[in-house]
């Protein structure tokens, strides 16, 4: 029986690409900081909310500066968005408990139409193989909403926090599952 090191009938070897260490040790930590999210919601929440604030700083900056370098067609409108979109960066930087519950009362939201959605885009497959699995998606993100939203505000800072963990869980999984296979 062949090695799984060999490629089928060349005999040439296959070696582990350059990075793989990397792409393991930065598995271990996502998963590592994943775990610690979920085990502190709390916190990962906080966090979450300020790293989405100082994005939309950012990206209200550069939006300003698009608008200031691009003063002819539709100025007033892109000058607005950079204002807004910093001004929502600000505030959200500023209070961040109150831009964690406005995050839980979005993906409570999300989850809704996106659960309505999918449940009517399943009966559209309905012939088809596998057409349940959908349904089952959309009827478990309305679950999920219906749960969030019963339970806002307070819920915010579980939900924003639990999903923040495992998002991070489930990154740094498929990193040390795929450890150097998807080098460009």
């Amino acid at each position: 029986m062949a090695s799984s090191n060999h490629l089928a009938g060349s005999g040439t070897r296959l070696h582990a690409p350059a990075g793989t260490g990397w792409d393991v040790a930065w598995g271990v930590l996502l998963v590592i900081g994943g775990v610690l999210a979920v085990m502190m919601p709390e916190v990962a929440a906080l966090a979450t909310t300020l790293v989405f604030g100082w994005l939309l700083i950012l990206c209200g900056v550069f939006e300003l500066g698009y608008a200031i370098q691009t003063r002819h067609r539709g100025f007033g409108w892109k000058l607005t968005s950079g204002i807004l979109t910093l001004l929502l960066g600000l505030a959200i930087v500023v209070f961040p408990l109150t831009g964690t519950i406005s995050l839980g009362l979005l993906v409570g939201a999300f989850l809704l139409v996106g659960g309505v959605a999918r449940t009517a885009f399943a009966f559209q497959l309905k012939p088809l193989s596998g057409w349940g699995w959908v349904v089952f998606d959309g009827l478990l993100s309305i679950a999920l909403a219906i749960l969030i939203l019963i339970g806002w505000p307070g819920s915010s800072l579980i939900v924003i926090g639990v999903l923040t963990g495992l998002w991070l869980i489930s990154a740094g999984i498929w990193r040390i599952f795929l450890r150097g296979h998807l080098q460009a």
